[in-house]
Formats: C-alpha cells, sequence, structure tokens
C-alpha cells in the first residue's frame, strides 16, 4: 500500500507539471501533500526522463546493483592462520578485531597486491564461514566515562591460584599480584608479585610505587580489609586512607559487590589469569615473578587492547609518553586529613570495660553505659571528639594517634613501617 501512495503522489506531480508549469515547488508541494524537498528531488527526475518513460514513476529499485567485493583466497588463509596460530605471543584466541590489529602486520602480506580488509565485519564473515566463530547475540554495553592520562590509577591484589602454598606456609593467598593499572590509557604502570601481603606491606607497596611514578590525582581500589582496615573500622578513614589524603591524592573505595567501579583493573585481571597464569602455571614465587614480568611486556607493548583509548592498539604504542605526576614530598604534615572528615558523626557501642573503640585508639566512656550507643563526632579545628549519647555531650576526647608536626616521608623496606604512617 505505501509503494502503491508513493507512485500515486508522483504522477500527480507530473501532472500537475504539464498542467501547470508556472506554478512554483512550493505550490506543487502543497498541493501534492509532501514536502518541499521530495517535490525538489523528484522534479529534477521527472524533468530529466522521457514525458514516455513510465517506469520512472516506479523509483530507483532497492539494493545494490554490483555485487559486493570478495576477499582474496590468499588473505583470507591469513586471517584463518591467525586466528588459529595467534602471532607474537599472544596467549588468547584473537577476535575480529585482534585480526585486523595483526593484519598490516603479517609478513606474507606486506607485499600482497589486494587491499586488506578495514572492518570487523567482513573478518567476522569469514570466521564464521570457515566455522570459527558462532553467531551470538551480544549483550550492549553502555561506555564509561573517558579518564585523561594518569588522571586515575586503579590497584587491587590478584591471587595467582597455581601456587599452592607460600615458603612462609600460607595455605591461601600463598603467592599474590598487586596490580596498578591507568584509567586514562589502560597502561599496567607496576605488578609487584610476593608472598606476604598484609596490611602493612600493601601500604609500602603503594609507598614503592608512588616514589616510582609520583603522586596521581586519585586512586581507586575495592573494600579489601589491607585497604579499608577491619569490618569494624570501616567507616572511619583506614591508614591507607589517612596516608592518601596527607598526599594529597583522592581516595576513592569502590561501594560494596561493584567491580564494575574498578573495572580497568579488574579485566586487565582476567587477561592475566588465561592468559599468563593458567598458560604457564607457576608454583613458586620466582615462577610466579618471572611469568608476570614477561606478561607486562607483552600487555603494555604487544598485545592490541580493545580499549576505546587504545584505539586497537598497545597500551604503550598508543599512549609512548605519559606526562610526569608530582614527585612523593620529603616532608608532610600527617594530620592534614583530620580535615576531610570534620563534623562528621560516628556510632559506637560502648564495650564491656566502659570504652569505645575507633580506628586504633579506645575511649573511656562510662561503666553505666555499658551497651549503649554512643555518637563521636570530629572536631578538626581542635582535634578531639565531641562524644555524645542521644542530646547530651558527654565529654571531649583528645583524638588519639596525631603527630602535630611535619614528618619524613619514606618507606622503610626492611622491618620498618612508614615513618609519615598516620
Amino acid at each position: 500500500m505505501q509503494q502503491e501512495r508513493w507512485i500515486a503522489d508522483r504522477a500527480m506531480l507530473q501532472q500537475l507539471m504539464q498542467k501547470h508549469p508556472e506554478w512554483t515547488q512550493q505550490e506543487l508541494a502543497n498541493r501534492v501533500g509532501r514536502s518541499l524537498g521530495w517535490v525538489k528531488k523528484w522534479v529534477k527526475r521527472l524533468r530529466e526522463a522521457s514525458p514516455k518513460d513510465a517506469h520512472v514513476l516506479l523509483g530507483k529499485p532497492f539494493g545494490r546493483k554490483t555485487p559486493y567485493p570478495q576477499t582474496d583466497p590468499v588473505i583470507e588463509a591469513r586471517i584463518l592462520a591467525i586466528r588459529d596460530t595467534p602471532p607474537e605471543n599472544l596467549k588468547r584466541t584473537p577476535g575480529p578485531r585482534a585480526i585486523l590489529y595483526y593484519l598490516p602486520r603479517d609478513p606474507q602480506l606486506q607485499s600482497h597486491p589486494e587491499t586488506l580488509p578495514r572492518s570487523t565485519r567482513t573478518i567476522w564473515k569469514i570466521l564464521q564461514k570457515n566455522d570459527r566463530i558462532t553467531h551470538e547475540k551480544r549483550r550492549k554495553r553502555k561506555p564509561g566515562e573517558q579518564r585523561g592520562m594518569l588522571e586515575e590509577i586503579q590497584m587491587d591484589l590478584k591471587d595467582i591460584s597455581t601456587v599452592e602454598v607460600s615458603t612462609t606456609g600460607k595455605q591461601q593467598h600463598a603467592v599474590e599480584a598487586f596490580n596498578f593499572m591507568d584509567a586514562g590509557t589502560s597502561i599496567l604502570l607496576d605488578a609487584q608479585v610476593q608472598e606476604d601481603f598484609h596490611a602493612q606491606t600493601t601500604l609500602q607497596a603503594i609507598i614503592h610505587f608512588l616514589e616510582r611514578d609520583g603522586l596521581p590525582p586519585k586512586i581507586t581500589f575495592d573494600r579489601d580489609p589491607r585497604f579499608v582496615g577491619a569490618a569494624t573500622g570501616r567507616d572511619f578513614p583506614s591508614p591507607l586512607v589517612r596516608f592518601l589524603l596527607c598526599l594529597g591524592i583522592e581516595p576513592n573505595v569502590c561501594p560494596p559487590h561493584r567491580p564494575d567501579k574498578n573495572a580497568f583493573v579488574e579485566r586487565y585481571h582476567r587477561a592475566y589469569n588465561q592468559e599468563c597464569i593458567q598458560v604457564h602455571c607457576p608454583h613458586t614465587l620466582e615462577q610466579a615473578q618471572e611469568v608476570t614480568e614477561a606478561f607486562v611486556i607483552h600487555y603494555n607493548t604487544e598485545r592490541p587492547h580493545q580499549a576505546l583509548s587504545c584505539q586497537n592498539q598497545p597500551p604503550r604504542v598508543a599512549f609512548p609518553q605519559l606526562p610526569n605526576l608530582p614527585s612523593l614530598p620529603q616532608l608532610v604534615d600527617p594530620d592534614i586529613w583530620l580535615s576531610s572528615v570534620h563534623g562528621k558523626h560516628f556510632i559506637r557501642t560502648v564495650r564491656q570495660n566502659g570504652t569505645v573503640r575507633i580506628a586504633e585508639g579506645s575511649y573511656s566512656i562510662d561503666l553505666d553505659g555499658i551497651g549503649q550507643y554512643v555518637d563521636l563526632c570530629v572536631d578538626a579545628h581542635q582535634q578531639v571528639f565531641v562524644i555524645r549519647q542521644k542530646s547530651r555531650v558527654l565529654k571531649q576526647a583528645p583524638i588519639k594517634g596525631l603527630r602535630h608536626t611535619l614528618l619524613l616521608c619514606q618507606a622503610r623496606f626492611a622491618t620498618e613501617e612508614p615513618i609519615c604512617y598516620p
């Protein structure tokens, strides 16, 4: 019915043009009931066609008039070879985007006269035709917010599960890799493999990273107890959070059960596990360090990355130069973090000994209040907790652990803790 209506409108326009050659195109559009653009297009076609040619009223045929060009058999064979035997130490089956990256680099196609495919759809059709890929409905994902270079560093610990027992006797998480990923470029900046990651050594590893790479504006991490402290104190800034605030770095703690908020380093962990750990299966700390070091080089300089920022290139190829970040200062105010919690309230229960515990300090309340809730409000100006029960002020207690002086900021990697550890 729609096609018949179109033909009728074109015929009416042709008759009006013959009967009223003095009419303007706007007058023809008003009479036919079509837009001015439609009338302009068909007035031109009807004038160019012969008056006896009725086929012009039918419009142009739909679809291509010429067949799609076919891919050269040599190129198709190389596409399948790249799919079956991944080049350049790639430890996974390359998809259409990765194959599109490797095709111009293939030695057998360097002097080939035919034009190489430029579309992933062409690669996908060749793989499907040769039973290398099956059609599956892919979930559409909303692209995340783009970050600038070194604007946000995401960090996380990854268990190297193939190492079952460490030299220290640990049965779980015997060896872990502490990874630091730039969210703006997808460059893996650092990977430290150790078998003794706890709250103290984790902080030392972060200081080691900051000494080498500088201070980024923001660091994102999940709610690992080594980052945010014990469950009873997670509403109060942990030593790591306080340390970052002292350095002017924004600590971005992910909400519970939201790995998508730390997506860049989590995606690296998937590639690291599938293409390195499960391929080489290291059984000792030394083997894990060796394969991790090699994979970091491969990941940054050889493996095509399909993040929007990398444009199907290895991260270090897409971003050969990175800006310089501020260096770790020699002196730091270890109490400056207090301003970030000024006026905040922390609810605690009075324990059996008549005290409440917050962060690393205990504060005496009253034995008569055992089991009752009290409110500790931070007064950063006076550096005290204002302790209330309901609306009654019980006392003001100086906040414990403050240094009240500038301190040197450097790491002691042997046995001592960092000097500016808040």
